[in-house]
């Protein structure tokens, strides 16, 4: 048995969360919390993780095994509104756990993979006393790592709604908040926005892995050449620095991969969220060479024939999108009505969708976001910490007393900052 091998059946033994070791107690699936991700992207330096949401069993088994080629870490999320109680895939919080350790056994997958509650949106105190109930039914389901979303409220808001619901999250998962909303240009975050809500949550002994930021991009098809500021996000992450907290990039899709390399090579991001993307490389779409579809002069898709599913299921897909006016970005609503027939159709198809999200994740990982390896480093963090739990990396900075509610809420009256315009930006 080699060095390799061996620190693997370690880390197997050591690495897995309690929740994992209970649900796949004779698993040879390496599912560990996200900060495991988080610490094997600051080893190496300059790198960033994909966080590849698993909007079908097709995209977590190319993720997968791309990752695996190019010896990566990698986590797999959904987010509240893909795999939710009102979800719009068949891949949910509930078994997206249960997918990836089927598929990673089945595939002979080895690397690190953490399992990420993407965008786990709170927007009122309804949606608080929700959280309280379900967030726990998370964990007890397979997730390693969660993002409390709760950018959508006012920033004093945000700041307690995470302290309120971080008790719920056990202390060796991994953490993401955010701050501001990811809608383009539009409400752009600010510094001060940043630092209230990282110095408040220190103050409260809370040590987030990630900061996810409103940087300039935007979910789904990127329509513009805007995309991520990365000017403004190395500026917010240079004054974070002392609170010791990572970036995660949202909405990468449609970033050229200049732009993507610039995010990994000049500011502090581990983490870059990939969905549309892999949804549209995955049903056999036209792309560009950085995932954003391609659409003819009548703004339609284009079907490379003989990529991803076959051309009876597309037109399918096509004439339900046009009867439920999905249009564009809103065709992500085909996920849930078409998975079952994505994998009934013949093992050959399948394997094309599957090869197609390979080769482009295996592009990613290696030739844009500098992740290559990066498992062996993820083994050595797990080795060294002897547990699952790698601990935090944060301490605390600020005065307790500094940041009690009403000063809390006496500090959010005083920042000056643009949200931009209301709507639903959750995805």
């Amino acid at each position: 048995m080699s060095i390799r091998q061996v620190d693997f059946s370690k880390a197997i033994d050591i690495g897995r969360p309690p929740n994992i070791q209970k649900l796949f107690p004779h698993s040879r699936a390496l599912i560990v919390s996200g900060k495991v991700i988080d610490r094997a992207m600051l080893a190496k330096g300059q790198a960033i993780s994909i966080a590849a949401n698993g909007r079908s069993n097709v995209v977590i088994r190319g993720a997968l095994r791309a990752a695996q080629k190019a010896n990566s870490v990698l986590i797999i999320e959904i987010a509240k509104s893909e795999g939710g109680m009102n979800a719009y895939c068949a891949v949910n919080f509930w078994n997206i756990a249960r997918q990836v350790d089927a598929a990673c056994n089945e595939m002979g997958i080895t690397i690190p993979v953490a399992i990420h509650a993407d965008h786990y949106g709170i927007k009122n105190q309804d949606d608080i006393q929700q959280a309280e109930i379900e967030i726990p039914t998370l964990f007890e389901a397979g997730i390693t790592s969660i993002a409390i979303d709760a950018s959508h409220m006012p920033d004093d808001e945000n700041l307690l709604a995470n302290i309120k619901l971080t008790p719920f999250v056990p202390d060796w998962a991994g953490l993401e908040t955010e701050v501001g909303e990811i809608k383009g240009k539009a409400g752009l975050s600010t510094v001060e926005e940043a630092r209230f809500l990282i110095s408040g949550l220190n103050a409260h002994q809370i040590f987030p892995d990630w900061i996810a930021l409103n940087n300039g991009t935007t979910h789904g098809i990127e329509a513009s050449d805007q995309g991520i500021q990365v000017d403004l996000t190395a500026e917010i992450h240079r004054v974070l620095e002392p609170y010791r907290i990572s970036g995660a990039q949202h909405g990468t899709s449609g970033n050229s991969s200049d732009r993507l390399r610039q995010i990994a090579a000049e500011t502090l991001t581990t983490k870059a969220n990939v969905a549309t993307a892999l949804q549209m490389i995955s049903w056999g779409l036209e792309v560009n060479d950085f995932g954003n579809a391609i659409l003819d002069d009548q703004k339609n898709f284009i079907k490379v024939k003989g990529e991803g599913m076959s051309e009876t299921l597309w037109e399918e897909v096509v004439t339900q999108a046009e009867a439920n006016d999905w249009k564009q970005g809103n065709i992500k609503k085909a996920n849930l009505p078409f998975e079952n027939k994505i994998m009934a159709q013949p093992r050959a198809i399948r394997e094309r969708m599957i090869a197609r999200v390979e080769s482009f994740v295996t592009g990613m990982l290696v030739d844009v976001f500098n992740a290559e390896n990066t498992a062996d480093l993820a083994l050595e963090s797990i080795l060294q910490a002897g547990s699952y739990d790698i601990g935090v990396k944060g301490s605390c900075i600020e005065d307790p007393k500094e940041w009690t509610e009403e000063k809390i809420r006496l500090k959010a009256a005083d920042i000056s900052s643009d949200k931009g315009p209301g709507g639903d930006f959750d995805d």
